[in-house]
């Protein structure tokens, strides 16, 4: 007596097994994009000239970790995050949400380091610095006061894209062989009642 295969349960796990798999493609490809804009910002990084700062937020990854210049006009708040300073200490980086001049443009701006959370008092200005990611301004001096941040660095970028990948495949292949196992024991338990009969 043969065992029939149930058709629902297998249509539902070969379903999630092709999206698992589907996903494990796309994450391949992302860790393609990843390290073309990685390269790109490795570019970036050694060019001497500065670029405008993209007001309308679109074109920022193209600009990211070029020097810039852009005029604070007005400080919204002020929010201490963790970070690092130029020496590697650990402590708090102080973001500033600014108002740009002549736009109705609103980015953060980092404008220093402290080892204390509380948050710096700034009023504003001019801020050189370097595009990071999310298209905040890392200041390339400590203002109000504070010490200087670490530089962005491209290299820190992760791309673990290929892990991800990785993790997919591996969900599916575990589902398979979950799926396996648990037709094997039904039609294990099938064929003992089929004996007891």
């Amino acid at each position: 007596m043969t065992t029939r295969i149930p058709i629902i349960p297998t249509v539902i796990v070969a379903g999630a097994i092709a999206v698992m798999i589907a996903l494990g493609f796309w994450q391949l490809s992302r860790m393609g994009e990843k390290e073309a804009l990685i390269a790109q910002a490795e570019q970036n990084l050694r060019m001497s000239s500065e670029a405008r700062y993209p007001l309308d937020g679109t074109g920022v990854d193209a600009v990211l970790y070029r020097r810039t210049t852009i005029d604070c006009a007005e400080v919204l708040s002020v929010t201490p995050r963790a970070g690092t300073n130029d020496r590697g200490g650990k402590g708090w980086a102080q973001r500033a949400s600014c108002k740009l001049g002549g736009s109705d443009a609103v980015i953060d701006v980092d404008i220093g380091w402290s080892l204390r959370p509380e948050p710096a008092e700034w009023q504003g200005g001019e801020v050189r610095g370097t595009i990071a990611p999310g298209g905040r301004v890392v200041s390339a001096s400590g203002l109000a006061g504070l010490e200087p941040l670490a530089s962005p660095d491209p290299r820190a970028l992760p791309n673990n894209h290929l892990a991800y990948a990785g993790q997919w495949f591996f969900f599916a292949l575990t589902a398979l062989a979950i799926y396996i196992l648990a037709l094997r024991r039904r039609a294990g338990a099938g064929g003992t009642r089929a004996k007891e009969d």
